[in-house]
């Protein structure tokens, strides 16, 4: 059992070291890099690995990872603002995508109950895909990125109805269906318990463990959040990408937000690699060896008729010209939630066990063509805009420009009393508890984590920063960053 678990492992590390960095030589992108890898080692290709269910499963931790990634940087201010976007914008796209798709099923004499499903399963889209696209191409802060974000997560909440209706419409009724009151009462227990620990017990339980000054009990009760949150939400019926996002936004006014994302950001990507490759080792061959030219119509006219309508959408959403297909091309693919839907709706007898696996294979090949759609994006639609680019651009939103302090003893504190009464934003990042709380009441903007690592400040924002004052105690420390501050960020 051991050695086999090395095994899986070492086969997933070597496909990926091998198929990620060929594929972005190529300029294909990382995520198609990781769907060829899956189909090289999976069931379809070298057979070095056939346990896909168990492996998608495990994997899909690094999409709740992802999202309470998400969540830490919108702080509740934020995410209220976006309300008209969430619910206007993602409410549009899953309507009119779904009615789109149901319409055209319905013309060629689908069952009405198949056509609703299919539909609404189609509809979704992969978050994973969707965010690992607007982080390669450094689109979060965009309009066009704050577009997607916002019916993603709209995608999200509605994927919990749909799932919930196909019992509904199907031959076998759920049982206990009488105790529908009993499992709301908990789904608003459980999410008023969560906003409640999130203000009042988190920040306490976080200040404690750091002044431990061991960062690898920081990052372990990080990884268990996460999983508690993800597992509690589950329990009660929710999402648990949703919920790991719920519990980001939490915490996204916290003085530990940096520290929490640096420390999470390796298993976040290993684990969204890991869920690339099982998407493409559970691409099933033997389906579209048996229906090629079915399957080949499904998939064309799915993702034709889905970008359409996202090209419609976008240009009431008031997405720039010049944005509208890259939009259109990011959303385009179906979802992971669409697996769970179709699933559950072969369980309930809505689909027939043929029905749902050719949709499963429409989905997953969806997935390894969106790559393919921004590449075409990339060499086709984005030069044609590139000559008459006179409009305003899409600006990311950045901090202000401000002064980092890595590192906040006497000569910071000094510093820092010379920045304020010249009335100059300051960032601090600080690793003492105490102090960090002590900054807070004064008003100050500080972080929690070690000011010596690169990816935190990068975080901080040092990118986009005045200037960067190192006043940290360790002289071998300061030289080190001051070296790798003019390799990172000249």
């Amino acid at each position: 059992m051991e050695h086999s678990l090395l095994l899986n492992a070492l086969v997933y590390l070597a496909a990926a070291v091998l198929a990620v960095p060929l594929a972005k030589r190529v300029k294909l992108g990382a995520v198609l890099g990781y769907l060829l890898a899956g189909v090289a080692i999976g069931p379809w290709g070298l057979r070095l690995i056939t346990e896909v269910e168990d492996i998608l499963h495990f994997s899909e931790f690094g999409v709740v990872l992802l999202l309470f990634m998400i969540g830490l940087e919108l702080a509740p201010q934020r995410l209220w603002s976006l309300r008209r976007a969430i619910f206007g914008w993602g409410g549009a796209q899953v309507l009119g995508v779904s009615a789109a798709l149901a319409g055209a099923a319905l013309l060629f004499q689908v069952e009405w109950k198949v056509a609703l499903i299919a539909a609404l399963g189609l509809s979704l889209s992969s978050t994973a895909i969707a965010i690992a696209t607007l982080d390669e191409r450094n689109l979060k802060g965009t309009p066009t990125g704050s577009s997607v974000f916002s019916i993603l997560l709209f995608q999200d909440i509605a994927a919990i109805p749909m799932i919930a209706l196909v019992p509904v419409l199907g031959v076998a009724v759920a049982e206990g269906s009488g105790q529908g009151w009993l499992g709301a009462l908990r789904v608003v227990a459980v999410l008023a318990g969560l906003v409640i620990a999130g203000r009042f017990l988190l920040r306490p339980i976080l200040r404690t463990i750091a002044k431990t000054g061991m960062r690898e009990i920081f990052t372990a009760f990080a990884l268990l959040l996460v999983i508690s949150i993800a597992l509690l939400m589950q329990w009660v019926g929710m999402s648990m990408a949703l919920g790991a996002f719920m519990a980001g936004v939490l915490l996204a006014d916290s003085e530990y937000r940096h520290a929490l994302e640096t420390d999470l950001e390796p298993f976040k990507g290993l684990l969204l690699g890991l869920f690339f490759i099982a998407v493409g080792m559970s691409v099933d061959f033997g389906v579209l060896r048996a229906h090629p030219g079915l399957i080949a119509l499904l998939l064309a006219g799915f993702l034709a008729l889905k970008i359409a309508v996202l090209l419609i959408l976008s240009r009431a959403f008031g997405v720039p010209g010049s944005q509208r297909a890259l939009f259109a091309f990011i959303l385009a693919q179906g979802g992971e939630f669409a697996f769970v839907v179709f699933g559950a709706a072969h369980t309930a007898r809505v689909f027939t066990a043929d029905v749902a696996s050719i949709l499963v294979l429409v989905v997953a090949l969806s997935m390894v063509a969106t790559p393919l759609l921004l590449l075409l994006h990339d060499q086709v639609i984005a030069p044609r805009y590139r000559g008459n680019k006179k409009g305003p651009a899409d600006a990311i939103e950045t901090q202000e420009d401000h002064v980092i302090i890595a590192g906040f003893g006497r000569f910071g504190q000094i510093i820092g009393r010379l920045l304020r009464a010249n009335q100059i934003a300051l960032t601090v990042l600080e690793h003492d508890p105490e102090q960090i709380e002590l900054l807070r009441k004064f008003g100050i903007k500080v972080f929690y984590g070690d000011a010596t690592r690169i990816d935190l400040l990068r975080a901080a924002g040092a990118g986009h920063a005045r200037a960067l004052v190192v006043a940290i105690d360790s002289i071998e420390d300061s030289l080190a960053l001051v070296d790798a501050v003019r390799r990172d960020f000249p």
